[in-house]
């Protein structure tokens, strides 16, 4: 019996001793990029690292869209569909982009009105718009669509209305729930689809960024009360916070998430110590996108470089970009919040608060309750050299 109580011993021991999965190696040496990566806690979308790709679709390569256009019997179509498809079908190659060519939905639009079986008015378009009511949209537009359309030639579908139903007023992401009948035509099951609505002509073809993102498992980075600034937690540097933001890339920490950012282009720092990091702005393809200071369990704060360049042309601000990461926090509720360096600032003329948020050369941002300490050293045209350190 001693020999195996003895092992039990060391076993309980080797235990105790061993670190959390979010523990680092170390001071002084550099934490493996997983060891960075926050785990998704809420069962839906949020910020975690791992996605179920069983309920959510794996965002690389082709995606066949088919996109269908539907009129109602108190709100026919007197436009072409061409004229609303061009509105959104540019999105694609925004995602291409914004994806560094990962990712291309392709769409074929099927450039044809069908009727759906009830008025616009009868569907109950509003905030809170059950998942059950939007299936039965869905239902019947795929329905009235199916004599035209081969369903089983694609992965995903765009449902667009006409101008004039103006009772169709927003735009929902439609993911099929494991276990219920959902929606199937021609053998195959819709799983994912984006029903577009009347905001399609108030944001511009981010719209499709935004919405396919949460197909892709992403959460809403605004803030989803009715009170405060809508969008106070990331501003416009996000394209799941404020789809017309001047700084819409997705954050380096989402593209990481979908596998368009590689783990070597992460430097995670999880125990004590220090990295100096060459940062590669988010805009490019290449270079180290990120560096990671994990806090907790479900937290971290991420540094990256933002330049006004490609998607963030219209971008009001520069420099490295500071923010904090929680993954318990649900969508809607702040998982994600941009420190900002200029909180005393007036934004300029055409700017949103947070919009000058990124931290210049010679600044710093510290946490010490966390033992967080970011340095920015030199700005290039490139991106940003910065010291992260955990004490």
């Amino acid at each position: 019996m001693l020999p195996t109580l003895l092992s039990t011993v060391l076993t309980v021991a080797l235990l105790l001793c061993t670190p959390p999965a979010w523990a680092g190696t170390g001071a002084g040496v550099r934490d493996r990029a997983l060891a960075c990566a926050l785990p998704g806690t809420t069962g839906w979308t949020d910020v975690g690292h791992d996605t179920d790709y069983s309920v959510f679709k794996r965002p690389t390569g082709v995606i066949k869209v088919a996109m269908i256009f539907v009129d109602f019997p108190d709100a026919p179509a007197t436009e072409s569909p061409a004229a609303d498809s061009a509105r959104i079908t540019p999105g694609a190659d925004w995602v291409r982009k914004a994806s560094y060519g990962k990712t291309w939905l392709s769409i074929t639009q099927h450039r044809q009105w069908v009727r759906m079986p009830h008025r616009s008015t009868d569907y109950g378009f509003a905030r809170g718009l059950s998942h059950e009511t939007h299936e039965a949209y869905l239902k019947d537009a795929v329905t009235a669509a199916d004599p035209y359309v081969d369903f089983s030639r694609y992965d995903m579908v765009h449902v667009v209305p006409t101008r004039n139903a103006s009772a169709i007023s927003f735009t929902p992401t439609y993911i099929y729930e494991p276990g219920t009948a959902g929606v199937v035509a021609d053998g195959r099951r819709v799983t994912w689809a984006v029903t577009f609505g009347q905001d399609m002509w108030h944001w511009d073809h981010r719209l499709v960024g935004h919405e396919t993102a949460h197909a892709f498992g992403l959460p809403d980075l605004y803030a989803f009360d009715a009170g405060g600034d809508t969008h106070r937690f990331t501003g416009g540097w996000d394209v799941m916070g404020l789809i017309g933001g001047a700084g819409s890339q997705y954050l380096a920490w989402q593209s990481w998430k979908l596998g368009w950012t590689h783990d070597s282009q992460v430097v995670c720092r999880a125990s004590r110590g220090s990295d100096t990091v060459r940062m590669t702005a988010v805009e490019y393809g290449g270079g180290t996108k990120m560096a990671v200071i994990r806090t907790g369990p479900t937290t971290a704060y991420v540094v990256e470089s933002r330049r006004a360049v490609r998607a963030d042309a219209r971008a009001c601000s520069t420099g490295a970009l500071v923010y904090a990461v929680d993954s318990s926090v649900p969508t809607g509720k702040g998982p994600v919040r941009v420190m900002d360096a200029e909180p005393d600032t007036t934004p300029a003329s055409g700017c949103r608060p947070l919009d000058d948020a990124p931290y210049r050369a010679g600044r710093s941002f510290t946490d010490p309750a966390a033992g967080v300490r970011i340095d920015v050293l030199r700005s290039g045209g490139y991106g940003e050299t910065v010291r992260v350190t955990k004490s």
